[in-house]
Parts: structure tokens; sequence; C-alpha cells
């Protein structure tokens, strides 16, 4: 590991050695020539063809690590005879197992400063632009301010041309451009304006920043620890697609796959029933596949998935597959390490769920069924509170500052970074939080039992139902009212 550090040492530690050698260093000769011969290079130097002149350039690399993600390579060409330059960034270590999302809210000056490493297989999208920049040939290494100064320079090259050739792609591209400029603030004419106003309190339009990437070479900087409410990182599994495409997987394999789990579910029991509709969102006809789970030292439950193709939308539905509970449960967890964070958890899509040391409280039904982890389930709390934070009117300060604040104690509590409890509290009883010591009782788990009141009945629906004696009352002959009238039998 000391080995590593040595190879890979910090920005902070290359500028330190850089500024320690004397300025006569570098185009000395004679007596001083040789005098740091034995000295390790910050940077190393190889002659290179420039592709443009083809005379040699010179490439250089410097060997660093960033702060809380990883080793990189960050290398820069120029050649002193035509002027080409290019830079790029290469990560120095292995494909991660999972891909990274990382999501990133601007919603001031100073989180322009933010530092980007992207690899070349990074998508970058900023929604509220309706501006998506693919996956490139190279990696880079910036900041949110230089990536928007290079997305205007690249979308402003062709404009003049557009402009006669094609002037509704002018006038869209010419939009996008239009939105951008005012969050880098830029005088437009007199350069002394900019530093007599002060920069960093101009107001910028906020937006948001995400890098999807599936190596999990890529990362954009938080400010003031990972706990950040600006700043957010998820990972997920490569789709077979995705690993194909970066080489981890041939195409020869990938058919295997394919046979031998075609093969798996012909000889398997379990059975996954599809059903036909259409899609809430665009209109085009879906279809949900449901399938019965058993859930050791629970219940039966339904999982039912909708994927439309066509929009994108996507939804998961949780439901109990047994009969009704005749009482309520309250499940209690103290939640200590981030063990706890992985334990399974079921919200069926009648719970509500309480984090008493951050004022967290979802009512009955928010976000509907759910069967994920700890972890999970606050990691969607998050992201729709999120969401909603930072898009609505800025002009309450106090309010967002202490909206801010929560979310930053629900960070807190998802990285595992404090303890906490949750409390997930069900009247149906179809909940469930994973027990690490099943069958054995667990020490930082309580459950309760309670009977549910009239009211919780009714807002259920279960005053009005009938499960007892109902083949009687189906059967027994319609009578008349005293005044000749029909009785109406009450349906249940």
């Amino acid at each position: 590991m000391s080995q590593q550090n040595e190879l890979f040492p910090t920005i902070g530690d290359i500028a330190a050695q850089t500024d320690d050698i004397p300025n006569d260093v570098e185009g000395t000769a004679g007596g001083s020539e040789g005098k740091f011969d034995n000295e390790e290079k910050v940077v190393q130097e190889i002659d290179s063809l420039c592709m443009k002149c083809h005379e040699q350039g010179v490439t250089r690399l410097m060997l660093t690590s960033i702060p809380f993600f990883r080793e990189v390579i960050v290398m820069s060409f120029r050649c002193e005879y035509c002027g080409a330059s290019n830079n790029e960034i290469q990560s120095a270590g292995e494909i991660r197992p999972e891909g990274t999302r990382y999501t990133a809210k601007i919603l001031e000056r100073k989180d322009l400063n933010r530092q980007i490493v992207r690899s070349p297989s990074c998508e970058i999208t900023i929604p509220e632009l309706d501006l998506t920049l693919p996956s490139t040939n190279r990696g880079q290494l910036t900041t949110v301010e230089g990536l928007i100064r290079d997305v205007i320079a690249d979308l402003s090259t062709d404009q003049p041309l557009r402009r006669i050739q094609d002037e509704e792609s002018y006038k869209k591209i010419q939009n996008i451009i239009d939105k951008m400029k005012p969050i880098l603030g830029d005088p437009e004419d007199d350069e002394e304006v900019q530093e007599q106003a002060a920069y960093l309190n101009l107001p910028m339009p906020p937006f948001t920043v995400k890098l999807d990437d599936p190596t999990g070479n890529s990362f954009i900087e938080f400010h003031g620890g990972m706990s950040d409410p600006k700043w957010n990182l998820r990972t997920y599994h490569r789709t077979l697609d995705q690993n194909i495409a970066l080489g981890l997987v041939s195409a020869d394999e990938a058919e295997t796959s394919k046979e031998e789990e075609v093969t798996t579910e012909a000889i398997t029991d379990d059975e996954v029933f599809v059903f036909d509709g259409l899609c809430s969102s665009c209109g085009h006809a879906i279809q949900t596949h449901m399938k019965k789970v058993n859930i050791p030292y629970f219940k039966d439950i339904l999982i039912m998935s909708t994927n439309c193709d066509y929009c994108g939308y996507r939804d998961n539905e949780v439901k109990s597959g047994s009969a009704i509970s005749p009482q309520g449960k309250r499940i209690i967890l103290k939640c200590e390490d981030r063990e706890d964070l992985s334990r399974d958890i079921l919200k069926s899509e009648t719970a509500g769920l309480t984090i008493p040391e951050i004022d967290l409280v979802l009512t009955h039904g928010t976000l509907g069924g759910r069967f994920t982890t700890v972890e999970g389930i606050l990691e969607q709390i998050y992201e729709e509170l999120a969401e909603k934070a930072f898009a609505g009117d800025s002009s309450n300060q106090t309010d967002r500052d202490t909206f801010k604040a929560f979310l930053k104690g629900l960070k807190e509590v998802k990285n595992a970074e404090r303890q906490f409890t949750i409390i997930l509290d069900d009247p149906l009883a179809n909940s469930y939080m994973q027990n690490l010591y099943a069958p054995d009782p667990d020490p930082n788990m309580t459950i309760e039992l309670y009977d549910r009141t009239f009211e919780e009945n009714e807002e259920l629906g279960l005053n009005d139902i009938k499960v007892e004696g109902y083949e009687e009352d189906a059967a027994a002959p319609e009578k008349d009212n005293p005044d000749g009238t029909p009785v109406l039998l009450k349906q249940t």
C-alpha cells in the first residue's frame, strides 16, 4: 500500500514537490546538468508523434490520486511545431464490479468549481437543459464550469453554417446556448465588469448534473464530506449488454448464458404471470409481470413489475398474498452500523415509516409497496425529497436552509454515519423487516401487535367486508318493506 501511495501521490503532494524545485533547474546546462538526475520526476515526459503535422511532440504523464475516489493518470500532449494540444485522463484502477450514478445539484456559483472526472464510458445529463453528452473515446478532467464552457464552444462552432443550411436545428441549439450562458455569468462587453460585480453573488439558474458510468470510473466532487446534501451516489449492476460493450463478456458467452437461462426457466417450478395493459404515461401497450414469492419466517407476497419500452416508465409493486391479519403490526429497528442497512424490508402500500432522530414521517401509503433493503428505501426517500427540495421557488431562504439541513441528516442516516431508529407501522401487518438472528429474537428489533381502531378499519374498508355467512344472505329471498317497496340488499 505504501508503494502504491508513492506511485500515485495526491495533487497537493505533487504541488508541494513542484514548489520545492529551484527556478533555475529547468533549462540549465553545464555544471547544473545531472544535479537532479536521481530525483524522481513529478511529471513524466515521453516523445510522441504529432498526428497533425507528423513532427515530434511531447506527452506529459502525471500519476495522481483523487481523494475519496481512486488513482488516475492525467495525460497532456503538445506539439511545439504546429501548436496542437490534447488533454485526457485515464483510470489507473480496475473496472468496478458495479456501475455508478452521480447526481449533483448546482445551486450556487461555488458549485461550478466541483471537479469532474469523466471516463470514456461516462454519459452526462443536464435535465433542465434537455442536454445529454454521450460517452466519448477519451477521458476528461475538468470542473462543472469547464464542462459548460466546452459544451458552449462545441455547439457554437457550426452555428453560422446551421443558420443558413438548417434554420430549425440552429434555433434549437441556440436556445440551449442561451440557457447556458447565464450560468457562466461572463460579461458581454467590458472585461472589468466581472471584477467590479461580486461574481459569486450574481444570480445563477440552478441545474442538475448527472453522471452515469457503467465502469464506475467517473466522479464528481462533493463539498463538506459525503454527507453533502446536494451530492448523491448510487451504484447499480451492469446489464449484459453493458458488459459486452465494455469487453467484459464476449458475445459467444452471452448467447450461451441466454440459452442456459432459458433452460433453467423451463425446468423451474416458479411461474411468472403476464398481464396486458396500457402505459399510464404514454398510452402504449405494455405488459405487467407478476410472481409469487415466499419470504422466510413471514408470508407469501406478490411482486408485480411494469416496464414501458416506449417512454421508459417503470413501476414495481408488492402486495400481500395472504389473508388480512386481525391485528396491526409495528416494527421498531435500531440501526447501529452499516450492516443494518443491508436488511431486507417489505413495505406494503398501507404502511407508514418514521425516523424520529431526523423528524422523518411518511404517512400510510407513501411510496406504495416496496420490497428492497433499508438502504434502498432510504435512498428512494432521499431522491424523492431532493428532487422537490431544489426544484421550487427559492425566495424563502429560511425554509430552503431548513430543508437542506433535513436532507443532510437524512443523508447521514442512509450512509450509516449516525445511529437511528426506523419504525414501520402497518395496520394490515403486511410489512416485514429481516431478522438477522432468525428464528431467534433480534436484540435490535421490537415487534408490537395492536388492535386496529374503528377509524382505521373504516379507512381500510374493512368495516363493510363480510367474510362469514354471506352465502346465507345471497340465498335468502328478497323481502319487501312494510310500504311494499323492495328491500335493497347491501353488496359486500
